[in-house]
């Protein structure tokens, strides 16, 4: 049986976890960590080595995911998803994602080698950002089998396919049919799935709350646009015979701000911005832009991609421009599971926090999962609600609540029997 620690020591070993897992980055000084780039073989080796001394294995499916089973302490085919993603976003901060990965191994260290009625399967998610390939959610697609061909075919920046990226990596992508969590482990049924994050917000912060239950996460729509023009010299040309991309781009972009400024609850950026040629003296023959929309009601988010969209056609005809575009993205608001954020709540009651419930602006693998399984998350405060930056932060107070909670859900719904009926395992829950 292992040393008995407490939450406490715990919480302290999740932030140096956390720590040592920002390490592992693609450029030198700043964390930036992409679908199976090289240093997520570190990542793995390093969550291998926490887990080893606990007799776990560990294993990478074909789609990336770092996968690891702590068994049920019966005969039983039941188990429970804990997971996030452990990619992340340029010049990133310390616990976006990870901290869900650090703190799954953390709650089962906090049992002590006590085992549960169901057994508890660790995820690390290869792919959420969608940095490398500009799609998101790569990892928890495979689970749900919505890895497929199309996908496989996207290239990054280099030309390399995902397919050729999972084949670099040294698996193979014949076998990401077994990645789906009904076929991974065929003799056992998931009960549902968890996920510890980040608020990435300022919420918690004002209301003094260490943790909340996630109620729903908003849908959102990506897209990239290209404005294109004609390059010319940027000395020679008068103003009024031009058709320069970045001009009518840049008019563009102040009416999408218009739109979620004038929408309740929208939220709309263009968070990438690529001129060709690129050079201070020639008029941009070319501007590629990308597009993030976001809104608990799908219809209201729908409708002011719409627009924003017949937006770019107007100004691109009146300036003399073509505009192209296409949708990377576009996922359905989602509702989290009812009887799970139910018992997330009792539990933190337990541990001494007044219950908080919220909506995620931002995507989730959960929103993923929830199509075809029980999902449910718990936020974890950010101070200063700044996230996506080196300045990310928590407290290790809450980390320390969140493990507490954690533990206290465990075991309700080891207690339950509605859990551990195979049929509480069921569809899509819409926002």
């Amino acid at each position: 049986m292992q040393k008995t620690i407490s939450t406490r020591e715990l919480a302290e070993q999740v932030l140096a976890r956390c720590n040592k897992l920002a390490s592992f980055s693609e450029t030198a000084g700043r964390l930036r960590r992409t679908f199976l780039s090289a240093p997520m073989r570190d990542v793995h080796r390093e969550i291998a080595s926490w887990l080893d001394p606990l007799q776990i294995a560990t294993r990478i499916d074909a789609a990336g995911n770092l996968r690891a089973l702590y068994p049920a302490g019966r005969n039983s085919g039941s188990r429970l998803l804990i997971g996030s993603h452990l990619d992340t976003v340029p010049n990133a901060g310390r616990y976006d994602g990870i901290i869900g990965v650090v703190l799954a191994v953390a709650l089962i260290e906090a049992l002590n080698g006590q085992k549960l009625p169901y057994g508890i399967d660790v995820v690390g998610f290869s792919d959420e950002e969608g940095i490398r390939f500009g799609v998101p959610f790569l990892g928890s697609r495979a689970l749900v089998g919505l890895l497929d061909e199309t996908l496989l075919q996207l290239k990054d920046a280099a030309g390399i396919s995902i397919r050729k990226a999972i084949e670099g990596f040294g698996l193979n992508p014949a076998e990401i049919p077994n990645a789906r969590l009904d076929n991974s482990l065929p003799d056992s049924h998931v009960c549902g799935y968890l996920e510890f994050h980040i608020e990435q917000g300022p919420v918690l912060g004002q209301l003094g709350a260490p943790l909340a239950a996630v109620e729903a996460i908003a849908g959102q729509t990506r897209m990239e646009f290209s404005f294109l023009g004609r390059a010319n010299h940027a000395g020679t040309t008068p103003m009024n015979l031009r058709a320069d991309a970045v001009a009518g781009a840049a008019e563009w972009i102040t009416v999408v701000e218009d739109e979620a400024d004038t929408t309740p609850g929208l939220v709309a950026t263009v968070g990438s911005i690529t001129t060709l040629p690129g050079a201070a003296n020639v008029i941009a023959r070319e501007t590629r832009l990308t597009l993030d929309v976001r809104h608990r009601d799908d219809d209201v988010r729908k409708r002011a991609v719409e627009k924003m969209t017949e937006q770019a056609e107007q100004i691109s005809n009146r300036r003399g421009l073509s505009v192209q575009y296409q949708i990377r993205l576009d996922q359905p608001a989602v509702a989290m599971n009812p009887f799970l954020t139910d018992q997330i709540e009792t539990a933190i009651r337990a541990v001494g926090c007044k219950p908080h419930r919220m909506m995620s602006g931002a995507g989730h693998d959960a929103m993923i999962l929830a199509e075809t399984l029980p999902s449910a998350m718990v936020f974890l405060r950010t101070p200063g609600g700044i996230s996506h930056d080196p300045a990310e932060s928590v407290l290790v107070a809450d980390v320390e609540k969140a493990i507490a909670c954690g533990v206290h859900l465990l075991h309700q719904l080891a207690s339950s029997p509605e859990f551990l009926k195979p049929e509480f395992r069921k569809g899509t829950h819409r926002a």
